[in-house]
């Protein structure tokens, strides 16, 4: 992305190079162009019919990843993007799948154009891997990209696109994730834009480069032809397209997408008010071993139709995987954008992204330089940004009486990973992220509460996998997973629930398997409350040593808390890469999502229904609700008026006096 002029920041400002500019650096390649009568010469049926059509297409790139795909990751719990873009790189439409990675998609393509266009060149039947996140194409070096030019007529007239997440694409540690690292190079190797398909045909060459790094390369190379095998029918179905309404008029609806996502934006955008809007979201530890936490800070500021996303203060980069690229920068601000801001527009991040500009010094922790660790990026600065950029938007929502309808508190605050890796069952090599954190809980509205267990708002079609693929497909037993009480927000509305996993490695050769753990959100809360309301809890892993499972297991009991299985508990710091054995076990217990509004104000029948529902504990229930039930579970509405006044008072009095001393 170049950087542009804005007063007072020009140094540190970006905004996508315009069309004509690509075009300009593309030299080598014919690029289709169409003229803004064209454009404006469509007519509106045709118009309709055309872009659902697009939308569809995009679509079935999705369900076609996931049927050829081997992995659980994409299969189970739609952890994938596809996109189709126009001929600059623009991104026409996204899929309701990962829009993190939609947000950098586009970056991969231009830069693709402006790099390879001449050397190696850009023709017909080629397709481009990339996984590198200063270019683009995803967020950490596991998204992998495999985008594919579509010519017609000699032009290249579009650009589609499909990438996932691989479980393992090399590193020190399994998986990728590298909790002891430093700097990338003790992680997978970033790959800028390579030819991996030339003339329909896959290169051995680099496909075998490609594939030597990883430890599960006969999986990795099922993905690589998934993504090729999306792209073919992505472009079959979109030549289908051209031959039946003509080329003009495909690439002149692809633009009008575009031009309408940008201006129904810009009309939203008018009728909120100008203001500035701030906020601090926090990483805390960077790599095994590291107690500090650090801040993202963002001022958000809106102008007429403009927005402007600063994030001059936040840290400088620090020496471990958890940084992110510009990429994974611009993937915290695209999903609260399309989510809060677009829920009634037509997803054109190429259009989208015309309303807003974003100010961000080089050498941060959210928009680093090589070679600065970035394995984790995805989920821990990339996804900070998207909480700060969740409470400013959502701040500045909440003041419209119409457009507040659309807010959503922080969701589940950060990703807790837990990988295994080792023999699975049939004796065969494998390594997995287990994603039972995509159920995390969704934040609170301003008139409801949020969705208990509901997933991820950048991920709108995730999914949990269920037990039963999980346990058939790795080497593991699940004892429970669960909703966990008072893991969502309080608020006037409740953030919704988190949940938690237990489960014991099972049915291995080896016995037990490998465990990397990296789950940050523990030093403090971060699915922040929005007008009042409170964070969800914290992030809470446990690690049980010589636990009596197995034979309370074989005596026909399944235990149902971690008390009830013995051994030795340690609860987990951020990250841990250790050896998970037969008789251990393993909790998890990922975030809820923020409160909306004083939890003083909450209905106390909606809190009594909460306890009888395991949701709100009855500690809590008094201590942070100020609600007292009788003897049969319903309100005691005397108690409870009188426990919220004393609550209020207490509020009001004067904070001890600090002894300057930590505890």
């Amino acid at each position: 992305m170049p950087l542009i002029n804005i007063a007072g920041s020009e140094r540190f400002a970006y905004r996508p190079k315009p069309p004509e500019k690509t075009r300009e650096l593309a030299s080598g390649v014919r690029l289709h162009a169409v003229s803004d009568a064209d454009v404006a010469a469509v007519d509106p049926l045709t118009y309709e019919v055309v872009r659902h059509r697009l939308a569809a297409i995009a679509e079935e790139m999705g369900d076609a990843l996931k049927r050829m795909s081997g992995s659980v990751v994409v299969t189970d719990c739609n952890d994938f993007g596809a996109t189709i873009l126009d001929e600059c790189g623009d991104s026409v439409i996204v899929g309701l799948y990962n829009t993190q990675l939609a947000a950098s998609v586009d970056m991969a393509a231009k830069w693709t154009l402006e790099n390879r266009a001449a050397r190696p060149g850009i023709r017909e039947g080629d397709m481009f891997f990339c996984n590198d996140p200063w270019v683009g194409g995803g967020l950490h070096q596991n998204d992998a990209t495999v985008m594919a030019p579509l010519f017609h007529d000699g032009e290249l007239f579009a650009w589609t696109a499909a990438v996932c997440h691989q479980v393992d694409l090399g590193g020190v540690s399994p998986g990728s994730w590298s909790v002891e690292g430093r700097d990338v190079f003790w992680e997978s190797t970033p790959v800028p834009p390579v030819k991996i398909v030339e003339n329909g045909e896959i290169r051995a060459d680099i496909e075998d480069m490609y594939l030597r790094r990883s430890r599960v390369p006969r999986l990795i190379a099922l993905d690589l032809r998934a993504k090729i095998g999306a792209n073919n029918i992505a472009q079959e179905r979109l030549t289908q397209l051209i031959a039946k309404y003509g080329a003009k008029t495909i690439k002149a609806v692809m633009k009008r997408m575009m031009n309408d996502a940008e201006s129904r934006l810009k009309a939203k955008l008018r009728e909120l008010p100008d203001g500035e809007w701030s906020g601090v979201a926090h990483q805390d530890s960077f790599r095994s071993g590291d107690r500090n936490i650090y801040k993202i800070a963002l001022k958000m500021s809106k102008r007429g139709e403009r927005l402007t996303f600063d994030f001059r203060g936040t840290d400088k980069e620090v020496e471990g995987f958890a940084n992110c690229t510009l990429a994974g920068l611009r993937g915290g601000i695209m999903p609260i954008v399309l989510t809060m801001l677009c829920g009634d527009i037509p997803w054109a991040p190429g259009g989208i992204y015309r309303c807003f500009d974003i100010v961000s010094e080089p050498g941060t922790i959210n928009n680093c330089n090589f070679p600065a660790g970035i394995g984790k990026a995805s989920v821990a600065s990339a996804w900070a940004t998207q909480n700060v950029v969740s409470e400013c938007v959502g701040n500045m929502l909440a003041v419209h009486p119409e457009h507040r309808k659309s807010l959503m508190c922080v969701c589940c605050g950060t990703w807790d990973l837990a990988l295994l890796a080792g023999l699975d069952q049939r004796g065969n090599p494998f390594v997995t992220m287990v994603c039972d954190s995509m159920a995390g809980g969704l934040g609170a509205r301003v008139d409801q509460d949020g969705v208990d267990t509901g997933g991820l708002n950048c991920i709108p079609m995730g999914r949990v996998a269920d037990v039963e693929i999980n346990e058939f497909s790795f080497p593991m037993l699940y004892l429970w997973r669960r909703e966990e009480m008072d893991s969502g927000g309080p608020g006037r509305f409740r953030g919704g629930a988190g949940g938690s996993s237990c489960f014991i490695p099972y049915d291995s050769p080896i016995g037990g398997v490998h465990l990397v753990v990296s789950a940050t959100g523990k030093a403090l809360p971060q699915a922040t409350g929005l007008s009042g309301g409170y964070p969800a809890a914290t992030q809470h892993d446990v690690l049980v040593r010589g636990a009596d499972a197995r034979s309370m297991l074989a005596r026909g009991h399944i235990p149902a808390s971690l008390d009830e299985v013995g051994g030795t508990a340690q609860v987990l710091q951020q990250h841990l890469e250790t050896n998970l054995d037969a008789g251990d076990v393993y909790f998890t217990h990922w975030q809820g999502g923020g409160g909306y509004g004083d939890p003083l104000l909450r209905n106390p029948i909606l809190v009594a229904r909460d306890i009888a529902a395991h949701k709100v504990s009855p500690r809590a229930a008094a201590e942070i609700y100020g609600v007292v039930l009788l003897a049969d579970g319903t309100v005691d509405t005397s108690a409870t008026g009188a426990a919220r006044e004393r609550l209020r008072r207490q509020r009001a009095e004067p904070a001890p006096a600090s002894s300057g001393e930590l505890a």
